[in-house]
């Protein structure tokens, strides 16, 4: 065990916070001792928050078009490749009824930048869910609007936001995304979310093209700023048909010891263990739990269009119907020592 490896741990868990060099060394340092007490630490600190609890939510993709032309992402808007789909209202209706009877709380509406689905829609949507399911809670995560336009989801009952910051640096943000584009605009959405009342959820890819430390390290004093309900993090996987096709997966080692450290500068954050992270280790959603995520998120997405919904290359269980990913969840769960709560799963300043 490296001595300075272990104070940096100990004095993150004592602090909550940490600089530049001290993250360096964290995510730099060899050595299966030292990955494993960051871990642990992480560890502790979820379970004297959560317990040994997970916490599922049902995915509904339900549009994969999008107005955006992100370099990264196989349902940017030129992709040509891409088989384009909506799901109509009862559609995604029905995937909430399947979804409340197979236990969830939470459904997460998700979707790329489609004007298609104009705020009165979406609105509507909401409204209908929340009228058929009054116990769970609904989560957008359908990109960058107005305030006004935020503001009426929320008034019509959403409870959740997600809306990956994708890279606090702005320099590294013009090299992921189209000069249509902005991080301080996705930066300033984030903050609106928070003002109006939403439980906000951002994040990023680790490993996309031209990131540095210093870009990651910039991320998390952007997140100490926010203060996110939710932090989602994957790493990067591309994509056949975008200009990243060539580039290089991002790293699960580093991914998992980023969710470790977010764990403990975060105590009360959901923290996801993605999708893209099961994608690029077979048991990497396991491995995310056991470094102090608290959430997983099950597909209930039609089968028909699960492999149409494809942000990156190789994604799994786009073949499985939602009972199954529901039932594979819970038994990954309880194989590593834990347990899906059958809650909403608030954060805990939302928790009555």
């Amino acid at each position: 065990m490296d001595i300075e490896f272990k104070n940096i741990v100990d004095t993150l868990k004592a602090t909550k916070s940490i600089t530049r060099d001290q993250f360096a060394y964290l995510l730099e340092k060899d050595g299966e001792d030292n990955r494993e007490y960051l871990f642990e630490a992480a560890r502790e600190v979820a379970e004297q928050v959560f317990h040994k609890e997970v916490y599922l939510r049902g995915l509904i993709e339900f549009t994969n078009y999008c107005k955006n032309n992100c370099y990264y992402c196989g349902i940017r808007c030129g992709n040509a490749n891409a088989d384009r789909y909506r799901l109509t209202e009862e559609e995604i209706l029905s995937c909430c009824d399947r979804g409340e009877k197979l236990g969830f709380k939470t459904f997460v509406l998700q979707g790329g930048e489609d004007p298609f689905y104009t705020d009165e829609k979406i609105c509507s949507l909401v409204r209908k869910i929340k009228a058929a399911h009054p116990s769970c809670a609904v989560t957008l995560s359908i990109g960058e609007k107005s305030y006004d336009s935020y503001r009426k989801y929320f008034e019509s009952g959403a409870d959740r936001y997600l809306l990956r910051h994708e890279t606090a640096n702005e320099e590294h943000y013009s090299k992921l995304h189209p000069e249509s584009m902005s991080g301080a605009e996705r930066k300033q959405c984030l903050r609106n979310l928070k003002e109006i009342g939403f439980q906000v959820g951002c994040g990023i890819m680790v490993g996309t093209p031209f990131q540095t430390l210093d870009n990651i390290y910039e991320d998390i004093l952007f997140m100490q700023e926010l203060q996110p309900h939710m932090i989602g993090i994957g790493p990067f996987i591309p994509h056949k048909d975008t200009p990243f096709r060539d580039e290089p997966e991002g790293s699960v080692e580093i991914t998992l010891r980023l969710l470790s450290i977010l764990r403990l500068l975060f105590p009360k954050v959901l923290l996801p263990a993605t999708t893209a992270l099961g994608t690029a280790d077979a048991i990497g959603r396991e491995k995310g739990i056991l470094a102090g995520a608290n959430v997983m998120m099950p597909n209930l997405s039609p089968v028909k269009v699960r492999d149409k919904y494809l942000l990156y290359d190789g994604k799994i269980c786009t073949g499985e119907e939602a009972a199954e990913c529901n039932q594979c969840m819970r038994r990954r769960v309880e194989h590593i020592g834990f347990h899906v709560a059958d809650t909403r799963g608030d954060h805990p300043d939302f928790v009555n």
